[in-house]
């Protein structure tokens, strides 16, 4: 497939994540005062989507609490600052096994496995106008850890957010990821109109190389809008291989801590390098008004 260069690019801020790298960097934002001012921060330097986690604001682990949601969105929407709201709906589905021999009881200490309709409950509260999808289960990282989106548990969300008048962000962490995407499209869960996160370099999914990268754009449907990032160290060089490859980026400090060798990022100097890239490509950054147009999408403020 010959590349076509996107000329009208979209930015996608991912503020904080749900990884535990809240103790590896200062700027990594814990309460959702903090996360709303990153995130803002990040729109005024030309993201036009923040992608938003919440955490204890005192412990900085990851939280599925809708009061932070909650507290977390009213901050941004009171904000003179225009951006595209993007929550998560990856949280509670992980499942941490016990040793290779006695895999069973979980650690249920460690897990968080909860119903379709408690991993949307702030989709419903807060309604964005994005929310993600993670589609599909995986290896994740850590030992005996599992990132567990069964088919029947990607149907009921799937059907909830599309309910609700949330547009799903498929994240594919892999072809297969992709493969039933396209399947909750052709049985009516998702409109056909969808939107993709191709997430690379994420341990046990798809690697980071450009023929891994290029194999999965393949896969995406023509009429179907995406972006992609990577990694530490290849973020940036994903901005540049994501537009040269047709589709939009995301940075930020949920997949990325540094802005260069030894110096710690925050969220708005990735925007702001982002940014930089993509102009110098000869590409136009559209605004949150834009991608609105763009992915018919619905601002709205909670009920």
């Amino acid at each position: 497939m010959p590349l076509t260069m996107n000329r009208d690019v979209f930015i996608t801020c991912a503020v904080t994540g749900g990884g535990g790298t809240q103790d590896r960097s200062p700027h990594v934002p814990r309460s959702p005062e903090q996360i709303a001012n990153s995130a803002i921060a990040a729109a005024q330097a030309g993201a036009a989507v923040v992608h938003c986690h919440v955490r204890d604001p005192k412990t900085g682990a990851p939280s599925r609490d809708l009061g932070y949601y909650r507290e977390l969105t009213e901050r941004i929407r009171a904000s003179d600052t225009d951006v595209v709201l993007n929550l998560t709906a990856g949280m509670g589905g992980d499942m941490i096994f016990g040793d290779p021999e006695t895999p069973l009881p979980l650690n249920e200490a460690a897990s968080d496995m909860v119903g379709a309709s408690e991993r949307v409950a702030h989709v419903g509260e807060c309604l964005p106008e994005i929310c993600t999808l993670d589609c599909g289960t995986m290896n994740f990282a850590e030992a005996d850890y599992v990132m567990t989106n069964t088919p029947g548990m990607l149907t009921a969300m799937g059907g909830m957010m599309t309910e609700l008048g949330v547009k799903p962000e498929i994240e594919a962490f892999d072809t297969g990821h992709l493969w039933y995407a396209k399947q909750l499209v052709a049985d009516g869960v998702l409109e056909s109109d969808a939107l993709v996160q191709l997430c690379m370099g994420v341990p046990w999914g798809a690697p980071n190389d450009l023929n891994t990268f290029m194999a999965m754009v393949n896969n995406v449907p023509h009429d179907w809008n995406w972006s992609a990032f990577s990694l530490g160290r290849d973020q940036m060089p994903y901005v540049a291989a994501a537009v040269l490859a047709g589709g939009n980026v995301r940075v930020g400090l949920e997949d990325n801590l540094m802005l260069d060798r030894g110096v710690l990022a925050e969220n708005h100097q990735l925007v702001t390098r982002a940014a930089e890239i993509i102009t110098r490509l000869g590409a136009r950054i559209l605004t949150p008004a834009e991608v609105r147009e763009k992915l018919r999408l619905t601002k709205r403020a909670p009920k």
